[in-house]
C-alpha cells in the first residue's frame, strides 16, 4: 500500500476519514483535551476507553468499531510508562512499533497523537515516518492510502510544523534508500539523487569520480570502489546562508553493497549489505531538509560512495594504499573498507572546508550493535561537550546515542604495520572494535584539532530488514539547537 503522510494539516473527524487512531502516554491522554478530535461515536465512551489502558514497561491498546457509524474503527493506545535514563523520554520506538501493528487497514486514517511537550515534536513526527516505509518492488497493485497526523498538547492543536515535516520527509527518504537493491541504487544512481537534491535547491554539487579519484589522490576510496561496474565518488553538497558564523562539515559512508571483497562475507552474511549506505543517505537526507528550513551554519555534506566488489580488479589484502591523508595502509581486510572510504571523505573535509564542527556517519562494524546495542549508535569524539552534546540530542529527537571509549593511544597501536603507517584491520578484535574502527578514521585528521564526531549506526539504521531513517532526527537536532 502507498502511503501519503500529511503533517499540520487542518483537523476533520469526519472528512475523508473512516478510521482514527489515537496515541499518547496515559497521564497525557487523560489531560489533555482529545474528544473534540474524536469521531462523534466514540467521545462519549472517551474516559471509559481511557480506564481500560494499563501500560508499563510496555504499550497497551484498546480496539473497537464505533456504534452509530457502520465501518469507523477507533484505536487508542497508551505508551511505555517506564523510561530509563538512557531512553527518550518521548518513546519514539514504541510510537514506531504501535503504529505499525495497529493502524487501521484504511483509505484514510486521521492519526492524533498527544504530546507531553511542544519540543516533541520532530521527535514524534520521525517516529511516525518510520512507520511507512516508502519503498516497495511487491507485485500486488498498490493501494493508495492517506494518514493525516495531528499533534496536540494541553495548548491544543499544532498548526505548523516546517522543520519536523522536513525532517519526517527526509526520515522515509533516507529509509527508501537503505532498502534499495542495488541494482537500482548502485554509486552512479546515488550520484544523480545528490545531483538531483542539489538542482532543486540551487545548490553547489562537486563529484569526483572514478579515474578522477586515483589521479587526485583518494587512494581509499578509488581502491574500495575499483573493482565495481559503476565507479566509486566524492559527492560534495554546500548550503551557504547569510552571515554564517560557523562551517559544519556532514561526511556519510556509503558503501551501495559490501560483499567483503576478496576477504568474502560468508552467504549468511551478505545478505543485508545493500544497507551498508545508511550514513550517506541519512547525511543526504538532512542535508536537504536543514537546506531546505534555513540552516544557520554554512553546511557541507560528503557523500564516500563505493560499491565493494570481488573482481581481477578487486584490491588485496597486503596492498598498500596512499589515502588522501597522505598516510599509507597496509590492507590486512578488505572487508574493513568503511574506514577507507571515510578516512578519505574526513581528509577532504579538514584539507579544503576548513571544519568548525566535523561529523562522520557510518554503518562501521558490527561490533557497535555488541557495544552499544540495536537501538543506540555507538558515538566516539575527541570534545566531551560535544559527546554530550549529541547524547542528549539522541534523547531529544528519539535517534539514541552512547558513548564509546575515545583513547587513542589505547587504540591506534591495533593498526601497527612494518612496511606502512598502518594496517586496516586491528590485531586484537578482543579490544574495543568500534572505538578502534573510529580511530582509524581519526589517524587521518592531520593537524585538525576542532570538535569531531564519529557516529557509528550499524544497529539503528535498520530494523526487521527495513531501512529506519536513523540519523536525520539527530543531525537536525543537533545542529538546530532544539
Amino acid at each position: 500500500m502507498t502511503t501519503t503522510v500529511q503533517f499540520f494539516q487542518p483537523f476533520s473527524a469526519e472528512k475523508d476519514s473512516s478510521a482514527t487512531m489515537v496515541l499518547g502516554h496515559l497521564e497525557t491522554l487523560k489531560k489533555v483535551s482529545i474528544e473534540s478530535f474524536l469521531p462523534p461515536g466514540a467521545r462519549d465512551w472517551w474516559e471509559q476507553i481511557v480506564e481500560e489502558l494499563s501500560p508499563n514497561d510496555s504499550t497497551d491498546v484498546v480496539q473497537m468499531w464505533l456504534p452509530g457509524k457502520p465501518g469507523h474503527k477507533l484505536v487508542v493506545g497508551a505508551l511505555p510508562i517506564t523510561c530509563s535514563r538512557h531512553n527518550s523520554p518521548v518513546h519514539p520506538h514504541a510510537i514506531t512499533s504501535l503504529i505499525a501493528g495497529n493502524i487501521p487497514n484504511e483509505e484514510a486514517v486521521n492519526l492524533v497523537i498527544a504530546l507531553d511537550r511542544t519540543e516533541d515534536v520532530l521527535a514524534v513526527s520521525c517516529a511516525v515516518a518510520r512507520s511507512f516505509p516508502l519503498y516497495s518492488s511487491k507485485s500486488e497493485p498498490n493501494e493508495a492510502s492517506v494518514v493525516h497526523v495531528h499533534l496536540l498538547t494541553s495548548e491544543g492543536l499544532i498548526e505548523d510544523g516546517e522543520l519536523a515535516q522536513q525532517a519526517a520527509n527526509a526520515v522515509r527518504r533516507t529509509a527508501s534508500l537503505v532498502d534499495q537493491p542495488t541494482s537500482e541504487l548502485n554509486t552512479d544512481a546515488f550520484v544523480a539523487e545528490a545531483e538531483s537534491l542539489a538542482k532543486e535547491l540551487g545548490l553547489e554539487c562537486n563529484v569526483i569520480r572514478g579515474q578522477e579519484l586515483k589521479e587526485q589522490g583518494f587512494g581509499g576510496l578509488w581502491n574500495v570502489g575499483r573493482a565495481s561496474d559503476h565507479p566509486p565518488a566524492l559527492v560534495v553538497l554546500t548550503y551557504e546562508p547569510k552571515s554564517p558564523t560557523r562551517t559544519v562539515v556532514w561526511v556519510g559512508k556509503g558503501v551501495v553493497y559490501d560483499t567483503g571483497g576478496l576477504s568474502i562475507k560468508p552467504k549468511t552474511g551478505m545478505p543485508g549489505m545493500k544497507s551498508d549506505m545508511a550514513g550517506a543517505a541519512a547525511v543526504l537526507a538532512a542535508f536537504g531538509a536543514a537546506a531546505r528550513t534555513g540552516f544557520p551554519d554554512r553546511l557541507h555534506a560528503i557523500l564516500c560512495l563505493a560499491e565493494n566488489s570481488v573482481g581481477s580488479n578487486a584490491f588485496r589484502p597486503d596492498d598498500i594504499l596512499t589515502m588522501y591523508s597522505g598516510k599509507t595502509v597496509e590492507v590486512n581486510n578488505t572487508d574493513a573498507e568503511g574506514r577507507l572510504v571515510l578516512a578519505d571523505g574526513v581528509a577532504y573535509a579538514v584539507k579544503h572546508l576548513s571544519p568548525d564542527i566535523l561529523v562522520d556517519m557510518a554503518t562501521l562494524t558490527g561490533a557497535q550493535l555488541v557495544s552499544t546495542g540495536r537501538k543506540h549508535a555507538g558515538i566516539m569524539s575527541n570534545d566531551q561537550e560535544w559527546e554530550e552534546k549529541a547524547c542528549h540530542a539522541g534523547r531529544i529527537s528519539g535517534d539514541l546515542v552512547h558513548p564509546l571509549p575515545y583513547c587513542p593511544e589505547f587504540f591506534k597501536t591495533e593498526f601497527k604495520s612494518s612496511v606502512a603507517d598502518m594496517k586496516n584491520s586491528v590485531k586484537d578484535r578482543m579490544n574495543a572494535q568500534s572505538s578502534c574502527a573510529g580511530q582509524f578514521i581519526g589517524e587521518h585528521l592531520g593537524s585538525y584539532q576542532n570538535p569531531w564526531l564519529h557516529i557509528d549506526i550499524a544497529g539503528p539504521s535498520t530494523h526487521q530488514e527495513r531501512g529506519t531513517g536513523f540519523g536525520v532526527a539527530l543531525l537536525l537536532t543537533l545542529f538546530s539547537n532544539l
